[in-house]
């Protein structure tokens, strides 16, 4: 062979695409894009449930506490819930058929923002109930400012102390965002005797229940402190609510299928049956993470206390906005947890104000700080609208952990057959006449919050605004 025929194409080595087919590729595991870390799964401390059941003993509750009032949509007319208006502590002593009364005399009204609702110094007497919207009541501070009492959003009410006495109104309350509120004119209450006699009533049951209660309506210890010589003490006992609630662990189950034939002679170099159970193991697991925040029996955004559900003041997360939530949790708390796009709002506020959150390193992956508290990203915090114009906005919790701290904690139910790991179990349930191999994949688990300031949420939280800085 000439040199000539050897450069004009002539092959002078075995081609790559006919060596591939004495290579075997290297081949990955199925990749998964809904798989996520899973913090929360993490970082709750988890309780083994023997019996299945996982019973919360409190302290007994006596007195009346706040609570929310709920507000119905019907046939387009908002009114309100007659049994809810047992969550205004005046109105708590009161029957049915009295609620049913006062629910009657409520009117509807469209306010905008910055439209005052009260006046400080005036005489009015109304009771308002926030349908849509947040309130702000502020109050002056003894040098002349202005002094914020409180936010209330949606389902929260005020004016409630004019039910009961004629003094001046303290606070003015003005409308932060667009609002719908339900206002009740107390006149109308005192034009029917039989009414103002039963909210007297149910007041001074409370009040006479005060008395012997703590801050938290709890029946309160009897102590003796700073004396000397020889008082007689007092004697004492503790307590304890008669019905205690009680967590039933929730079940995800699944019938895995595979076929023989697939898992005796395509597991050479990965094994198809247990990639199979991996992969749905993962699905189990990130379906629990969702239901641990949202189920709507035990989920935890459903479980904060009405008096720990607070509104931004402003829409997007803010240093103050987090500084509340941590004013309500304040016994030693654990972490935020809030969706990644919520974290971010956070960052961009937090920047704006020339405070940058701090980082810090947990299980190998870096988190921001609010306080040195980290927010914990998940994707399971839903996020509300986003069509049609209308603003996203989702909540932020923040928790306290652990059965000695009276916080959160997760429930699981260990040592069942088949287990893979704690509380998860795969069972093999035989093979059926189409040579199909079926395992029943079962995880028993649930949430509990030990004590209402053990969590704390953060609403109407707005992560659509972004801020333009001079270049």
């Amino acid at each position: 062979m000439t040199a000539s025929s050897t450069s004009h194409g002539a092959q002078r080595s075995v081609s790559a695409p006919a060596a591939r087919n004495l290579a075997t590729a290297t081949v990955t595991v199925v990749q998964n894009t809904e798989r996520t870390p899973r913090w929360l799964h993490k970082l709750l401390p988890w309780v083994d449930v023997a019996g299945g059941v996982y019973r919360v003993n409190r302290r007994k509750v006596v007195s009346a506490r706040e609570g929310q009032v709920v507000i119905v949509n019907d046939g387009g007319k908002l009114a309100v819930s007659p049994e809810s208006l047992a969550a205004i502590p005046a109105l708590s002593g009161l029957n049915p058929d009295e609620l049913k009364k006062i629910a009657g005399l409520f009117a509807v009204k469209h306010v905008e923002a910055g439209e005052r609702l009260t006046e400080a110094g005036s005489s009015a007497r109304k009771l308002f109930i926030v349908a849509e919207g947040t309130v702000e009541q502020t109050g002056v501070n003894p040098f002349g400012g202005k002094l914020r009492q409180r936010l209330i959003g949606a389902g929260s009410f005020f004016g409630h102390r004019t039910l009961l006495q004629d003094s001046p109104i303290a606070t003015t309350a003005a409308a932060l965002t667009p609002a719908t509120v339900l206002k009740l004119d107390v006149s109308k209450i005192d034009e029917q005797s039989g009414l103002r006699q039963a909210i007297a009533r149910s007041s001074d049951e409370q009040h006479a229940l005060a008395a012997r209660t703590n801050e938290w309506g709890e029946v309160a210890i009897d102590l003796l402190s700073g004396h000397s010589g020889e008082p007689r003490l007092p004697t004492t006992f503790v307590d304890y609510a008669e019905h205690p609630r009680e967590y039933h662990l929730s079940t995800i189950q699944t019938v895995l299928q595979t076929h023989t034939r697939v898992t005796d002679l395509y597991s050479n170099q990965i094994d198809q049956l247990r990639e199979q159970v991996r992969l749905t193991v993962d699905a189990v697991k990130e379906r629990e993470e969702w239901e641990l925040i949202n189920n709507a029996e035990f989920g935890l955004l459903h479980e904060v206390a009405p008096g720990n559900r607070i509104p931004t003041r402003s829409g997007p997360p803010t240093p103050d906005d987090l500084d509340e939530l941590l004013a309500r949790v304040w016994k030693k708390p654990a972490f935020f947890l809030a969706h990644p796009r919520a974290i971010a709002a956070f960052g961009r506020e937090a920047t704006r104000r020339g405070v940058p959150p701090v980082i810090v390193h947990l299980f190998g992956a870096p988190f921001l700080t609010w306080r040195g508290v980290p927010l914990v990203p998940s994707d399971k915090l839903p996020i509300a609208g986003g069509f049609n114009g209308v603003p996203e906005s989702t909540s932020i919790l923040l928790l306290r952990v652990g059965e000695a701290d009276q916080g959160v904690v997760g429930l699981q139910k260990t040592g069942v057959t088949g287990e893979v790991e704690p509380g998860l179990s795969v069972r093999y349930s035989g093979t059926d006449e189409h040579s199909i191999a079926s395992h029943l994949v079962t995880r028993y688990f649930s949430v509990a919050v030990l004590v209402n300031d053990a969590v704390a949420r953060l609403d109407n939280v707005l992560i659509g605004r972004y801020h333009d800085y001079a270049v």
